[in-house]
């Protein structure tokens, strides 16, 4: 019963991931179609991420104490509500809004997921658990945005949306008939469950995440540019090669929950992020074999989506009583760092008029990343060793 609802959940965040990313896969196709410039098409992804960062601990909080099933089927009521919103929109204006709407509904459903997965698995479990929910947050990669890049070729953009609406609409429904009630969080007073805010292991957790999604967005970002500048790789490739970075994705979010299980969160996190910073690193030193380049992109895509199990585990592991809270405003900083990282990675661009440096610049940010990982972990040692037997 837990596996199945817990592959359900997986489907539901597969679905609300993609309404998020395949913007940026049709953005000139949005651009032309409502008469609006690629700049300002590209603020439906800011309204996104701004939406998400900022609603989702807002309403996270407001609904810590009701049961995980109803808020997850809210969330989801109000997802598809946006998706209808966005299937009509003929102006910027109302997609806009639709936008807003999809991005706190999304966040909030994505941090319910794993605050109730940590509920309806044993703890030796629960890396696992939490991989498989990665998982589909990285087929939404893989699957989700050139289904809806086929979709929009077919038909239009706008039935991107409704078939979303549609499919959210049945994992609604299974949700309500097959999902247990799951209680919401333990009674705690909302200013005590902020004090974890005020403990050095949550906070330099926190900065962890921040330093390493800024260096990912910093490559990332500019991917397709370095692939095919730095790398000459024809255009007409890019589209393969970036589903089998997807894959590789794919595969690291499920060894990284089991990994997490054998050897905990802390060994996984500090593992992942050296190979990450090391592929990085090495990066521009081999750009003139294409082979080697494309396996030092496929081993950072790997150990980045290793990384991000273990992440939300020992976030679980390290505040449950205030897991919810943490894990919303882990998702705000992950797109904070986001937007941050592009905006570097812009400036890097225009300074230098290459992005050949991007990979020694991102590969920095996640070190310190890694740095901020062993505060967290040299705190919660020394905590640990002060508790009485």
């Amino acid at each position: 019963m837990n596996r199945l609802s817990i592959y359900i959940l997986a489907l539901g965040v597969f679905l609300t991931a993609t309404s998020e990313l395949v913007v940026a896969g049709i953005l000139h196709v949005i651009a032309e179609d409502l008469n609006i410039s690629i700049a300002l098409a590209g603020q439906l992804i800011t309204a996104y991420s701004l939406a998400f960062a900022i609603g989702t601990p807002i309403v996270v909080s407001l609904t810590s104490r009701m049961g995980r099933r109803k808020v997850l089927l809210g969330s989801l009521a109000v997802f598809i509500l946006g998706c209808l919103a966005s299937f009509g929109s003929s102006e910027i204006s109302v997609f806009m809004v639709s936008r807003i709407i999809l991005g706190v509904s999304a966040g909030v459903y994505l941090v319910v997921v794993f605050g109730a997965v940590a509920k309806l698995v044993p703890a030796e479990k629960l890396g696992s658990a939490i991989g498989t929910i990665v998982l589909g947050f990285s087929s939404a990669m893989i699957l989700g945005v050139p289904i809806g890049i086929a979709i929009t070729n077919w038909w239009s953009w706008q039935a991107i949306f409704i078939i979303l609406g549609l499919f959210s609409l049945l994992i609604t429904f299974v949700i309500f008939r097959l999902l247990p009630e799951i209680e919401g969080d333990a009674p705690v007073p909302f200013g005590q469950q902020f004090k974890v805010l005020g403990s050095l292991i949550i906070v330099s957790g926190l900065f962890l995440t921040f330093f390493r999604e800024s260096g990912n967005s910093i490559l990332f970002t500019y991917l397709t540019p370095f692939i095919q500048d730095v790398l000459h790789v024809k255009a007409s490739n890019i589209s393969i090669i970036m589903l089998v970075f997807g894959i590789f994705g794919a595969i690291g979010s499920r060894l990284g929950g089991y990994g997490v299980d054998r050897w905990g969160a802390a060994r996984v996190i500090t593992l992942s992020i050296i190979v990450h910073v090391a592929a990085l690193a090495l990066l521009p030193f081999f750009i003139e074999s294409l082979v080697i380049s494309l396996v030092l992109i496929a081993l950072m895509v790997f150990s980045m989506f290793v990384t991000g199990p273990a992440i939300q585990t020992y976030f679980i592991q390290q505040a449950p009583l205030s897991s919810n809270l943490v894990l919303s405003l882990n998702t705000s900083i992950i797109h904070l760092g986001l937007a941050v990282g592009a905006g570097a990675g812009g400036v890097m661009a225009n300074a230098t008029s290459t992005v050949f440096y991007h990979p020694w610049m991102a590969s920095i940010i996640v070190a310190l990343g890694l740095a901020a990982a062993f505060v967290s972990f040299r705190m919660g040692k020394k905590i640990q060793s002060y508790r009485p037997e």
